[in-house]
This record gives structure tokens, C-alpha cells and sequence, in this order.
């Protein structure tokens, strides 16, 4: 585990989808955040108290949580100094970079001399199989995007925070390195090797007999040229009985390619459903989630009934309005089905 509590780090960043890790840290688990660090051409925030490297340490920060992300997860100079500055305050250091803070050998000696450890959260285990197909216990949902950094991993915590509400057995499955870190466990299924993946998804997300739901963080998406493999990984390995749509409102194109096109919400359910009945025959969408983040409370809530029309599915956003019709929706279709008690070999 890592120690607890964090400094979020945003350091130099312009783009809100870079820093998905740190605000997903801030939303979700706001007691385990001392505050957040960001230099003076930041001009972002995740609304915790801004702070120096040494105030963090003081407020009681254990780790600093290099919470950004950009395409490649590579480390810059300033972040790799950032770092340093934060290991010599005796502070841990995490990130889920693809970049490991084990590769830069600075950082190693400095945290060896100080007495802290680096986590590098995107390392997955050892020893993954390959996937199998086979039939196993237990339900599953998936969230699934247009494209990626929409919101699957809010839909998803959400939507198992949704049934435990109501009284039912569920589990956030992580798979990606904001969710890691939220959860404290899961597997950063864009680290495995490609052979692995379902295999990687079907480790993560086991054979269950207590009719609960292991609902599992979708990555990427069917439609980007750059993350595909990993989205088809995740179906595969899921085998989902139910699938979660994600979208952002108004986005202009798929994320890094101005080129290329965000897909039509019907146009990606059906790839979806093609692609997961391949492993699990049943497996239907249950509801939608909007990311309204760039829009007026009135003009998101408008959306969300207009697609949920469209489509005929109950369509919220899960920040701003919560998931209830999605779990109701799943209470309706699941209710009187019995999960497969089929153990896989």
C-alpha cells in the first residue's frame, strides 16, 4: 500500500485531461489529500489547498503522487527535479507513468539515502496467464468510451458505490493507474504485455458465488487508432453481462488526433456488443454516462434525456447527477437471472 496521505502533483500542466490522476484522487478520496502542488504556469486546479513541496511535507504528506498523465507517460526534467525535491523533504514518491521513476538513477539513490520508497503503480504482476474464454461465476460490468479519458473510472466507482447502496455485493475493479491508486489494488492493463490482457482482466476480475458485481474500469476505446487493443482486451477478459457507455459532450475529436472522429453513441454501442458477445453471448448495455463537464447544469441535464430517448437507455452524469437509473436498470434486467456458476478450468 502506498502511505497515505498524498501531495497531488500538477506541476507545469495545461491540459485538464493530463492531470485525470490527481483530480480523480481529489474527488474520490479527498481525506487521503493534504492539498495539491502546482507551479505559477499551472493554471489548473483539483480545488484542494495549494501548496509548496515543504508545506506538503509539513500538512503531513507522506507521498508525493505524480498524478499527470501525457501521451507516452514520459518524465520531463521538471517533473524528474520535482521529484527529487520531494524525496529529499523525506517524502515518498508515486507515479503510474510508463516512464518508471525506478529507471531514473537519480531518483533511485536520492530515495535510497532518505529512507523512501518509489512506487511505480503501472508494474503489473508477474506470471499473467494467457485469457481462456472459459465460462466463470459470478456478474461483471464493464464501462466502455467513445474515446478514451470520458469517464469510465468515475461511471465505474460510481456505479459500485451505486450498488452497494442498495444492498448488493460489489467491487471496483482497477484498471488503470488513477484507479490503482484509489482502490489501493487492480491492474494497469495498459502495462501487459498484448498477449496477456484477458488474461490480465480475467486474474483481476475472478469467478465470484456470492451473486455479487465486480464492475470492472474500461480503458481506451474501440474507435482510437492508438488504444484499441487494450479496449478489446478488456471485453474479451470481462466477458461482461453488462456493458456502461461513456461519453463527453461535445468533443471535438478523439483525444491526440484531430484527425479523426468521435463515434456516434449507437455506432459504438453496436462495435461493443459485437465484440463482447464474441466471450460473453448475453451481454447487453445497461445504461449511458455523460461527462457534462463544459456544460450548464441545464443545458447537461437536457442531454442526458435527449440520449437517453435516442437510445432507450437510462443516461445520466454520474458527478453531477448520480447513477440510481443505472442501477435501477440493472436491478430490472438482472433480477431474475441466475449468474453462471460454470467455474472456469
Amino acid at each position: 500500500m502506498i502511505p497515505a496521505p498524498y501531495l497531488l502533483y500538477l506541476g507545469h500542466s495545461d491540459d485538464p485531461l493530463g492531470i485525470k490522476t490527481s483530480r480523480g484522487l481529489a474527488h474520490f478520496v479527498p481525506a487521503s489529500c493534504v492539498g495539491e502542488f502546482r507551479h505559477d504556469d499551472c493554471p489548473l486546479t483539483v480545488g484542494m489547498p495549494r501548496m509548496t513541496l515543504a508545506e506538503g511535507k509539513a500538512a503531513g504528506a507522506q507521498t508525493l503522487v505524480l498524478g499527470i498523465a501525457n501521451p507516452g507517460g514520459s518524465m520531463g526534467a521538471s517533473l524528474v527535479a520535482d521529484a527529487l525535491a520531494a524525496i529529499r523533504l523525506g517524502m515518498h514518491v508515486a507515479a503510474g507513468l510508463h516512464h518508471r521513476l525506478r529507471d531514473e538513477p537519480e531518483l533511485v539513490r536520492a530515495a535510497a539515502e532518505a529512507g523512501v520508497r518509489l512506487f511505480d503503480v503501472r508494474d503489473p504482476p508477474p506470471s499473467l496467464p494467457v485469457g481462456n474464454g472459459l465460462p466463470r461465476a459470478g456478474r461483471r460490468l464493464l464501462t466502455v468510451g467513445t474515446d478514451c479519458s470520458v469517464g469510465k473510472m468515475y461511471a465505474a466507482i460510481a456505479i459500485e458505490r451505486g450498488l452497494r447502496a442498495r444492498g448488493h455485493a460489489a467491487d471496483f475493479r482497477a484498471t488503470g493507474q488513477t484507479g490503482i491508486l484509489i482502490a489501493g489494488e487492480g491492474i494497469a492493463v495498459d502495462a501487459v504485455v498484448a498477449d496477456f490482457i484477458s488474461g490480465a482482466v480475467e486474474v483481476l476480475a475472478p469467478a465470484r458465488h456470492d451473486d455479487g458485481w465486480d464492475v470492472i474500469e474500461g480503458q481506451g476505446s474501440l474507435f482510437h487508432p492508438s488504444f484499441a487493443g487494450v479496449s478489446t482486451g478488456l471485453l474479451h477478459g470481462a466477458q461482461p453481462h453488462a456493458l456502461v457507455l461513456c461519453h463527453e459532450i461535445d468533443r471535438p475529436h478523439l483525444r491526440g488526433l484531430p484527425h479523426a472522429r468521435v463515434p456516434e453513441l449507437a455506432e459504438c454501442i453496436d462495435a461493443n456488443l459485437r465484440i463482447a458477445r464474441l466471450t460473453s453471448p448475453d451481454a447487453r448495455f445497461v445504461g449511458v454516462c455523460l461527462n457534462t463537464s463544459r456544460l450548464p447544469e441545464g443545458a447537461a441535464g437536457r442531454h442526458c434525456a435527449e440520449i437517453a430517448a435516442q437510445l432507450g437507455l437510462p443516461t445520466t452524469d454520474p458527478v453531477r447527477f448520480g447513477v440510481a437509473p443505472i442501477v435501477e436498470e440493472i436491478e430490472r434486467c438482472f433480477a431474475s437471472s441466475t449468474p453462471i456458476t460454470t467455474v472456469s478450468a
